[in-house]
């Protein structure tokens, strides 16, 4: 039986995108975090190596691959796995995210809890198996019964991070539900502002924490998955390459389900995948990118009496004028300016937008100067 899905949040924007189309210098669009800068030389050239590509690649992905994600969670997480069998490879993210609860078997009478600000995907996952979504950040009420849990940290839209405490937390109540939990970590590697969710016993560094970091778990990994995205870091969202790992026994259970499904990454994607996470030379210069964008729009939008919202992490800020969003989002395009409004992340009482980095140096630039005309009239 056919479920019934939400509508397409984005279409509800396109007339806003024509307002600010009409401005003289076009439009900036901050609306969408999909990455504009290249990919870099070294994936690039993984790929075309990798082009011959005339039998069926493996699910569970190549061991070379399953071992430099083992590897980059050791180097980059400070997480020590079990080894490759605690490792999958997914066509990306998203596909995961929505179709996790149909891979866990679950379906009609199973409780699935997401953040209460959070990018859409979660609720349809839910959607998609008839299961019942509840959006909650407390864990204290987090209702009996649940079968999954969602973490976002760093998060979509706010770039809130969740610290050590607050993950322990979480990890003792799914516990005690019986629940699996996991926390979509895919913009761990652009953190801002550490002194936010830093702790006496945090990792011991300014990185984000994992849900897997043994001062979250004290190296017990039972119950708990990452996933992690490349497209954000390296500019991979074209190759649709990410990847979870934690409880073997669950990465396990996935991947004979996803044999069945054919849910395999290509064989030169693999390939490219095994590049991107062996070099970390591009990642901090995308980084880098990144930072400087991020200081030129969030000084901005501050001249032009805009307060940002947590935003500690990750490619968006979350902005407010204290005004419905969707009327931010008017007065946006009228100087050709397109963001997300928050409506499509924390219900239509938002008085949020959303802003993305992922736009060039020469538009974020023409945005700063916009919203320095929007600051004086």
């Amino acid at each position: 039986m056919a479920r019934t899905l939400p509508d397409f949040p984005w279409d509800s924007l396109a007339p806003f995108a024509a307002r600010a189309r009409e401005h003289v210098d076009g439009i900036v669009d901050l609306s969408v975090g999909s990455p504009v800068d290249p990919t870099p030389a070294v994936v690039r050239e993984a790929l075309i190596a990798a082009t011959n590509a005339h039998g069926y690649p493996q699910t569970m992905g190549t061991p070379a691959l399953r071992e430099a994600i083992v590897r980059w969670y050791a180097r980059r997480r400070a997480v020590t796995l079990s080894g490759p069998d605690a490792v999958l490879p997914t066509i990306g993210s998203k596909e995961l995210v929505a179709l996790l609860p149909l891979l866990l078997g679950l379906g009609p009478g199973d409780t699935i809890v997401f953040p209460r600000t959070a990018y859409p995907t979660y609720a349809v996952g839910a959607a998609l198996v008839g299961a019942t979504g509840v959006a909650e950040d407390d864990p204290a009420r987090w209702p009996a019964g649940t079968r999954l849990i969602w973490l976002n940290s760093p998060g979509n839209p706010n770039g809130a991070v969740l610290g050590v405490e607050r993950l322990r937390a979480a990890v003792a109540r799914a516990r005690e539900l019986g629940a699996v939990l996991v926390n979509d970590e895919c913009y761990a590697e652009l953190g801002w502002q550490p002194e936010r969710w830093a702790s006496s016993d945090a990792p011991g560094d300014d990185s984000v924490p994992s849900i897997l970091h043994p001062a979250v778990t004290g190296g017990d990994h039972s119950g708990l998955l990452s996933v992690y995205s490349l497209s954000k870091q390296s500019n991979l969202a074209g190759y649709r390459a990410a990847f979870l790992a934690g409880d073997p026994a669950i990465v396990g259970a996935l991947l004979e389900v996803r044999k069945h499904a054919g849910l395999i990454p290509p064989a030169p994607v693999q390939a490219a995948m095994i590049a991107a996470l062996d070099d970390d030379a591009h990642v901090a210069e995308q980084r880098e990118r990144y930072r400087a964008r991020r200081a030129v729009l969030l000084a901005a939008l501050e001249g032009a009496g805009f307060r940002i919202d947590r935003s500690e992490a990750g490619l968006y800020l979350w902005a407010t004028r204290d005004e419905p969003s969707w009327t931010t989002i008017g007065l946006l395009a009228d100087h050709g300016i397109l963001a997300a409004p928050g409506t499509f992340y924390e219900g239509d009482s938002s008085r949020h937008v959303r802003l993305a980095l992922t736009a060039t140096d020469e538009r974020i630039a023409a945005a700063a100067a916009r919203l320095a005309h929007l600051s004086n009239a």
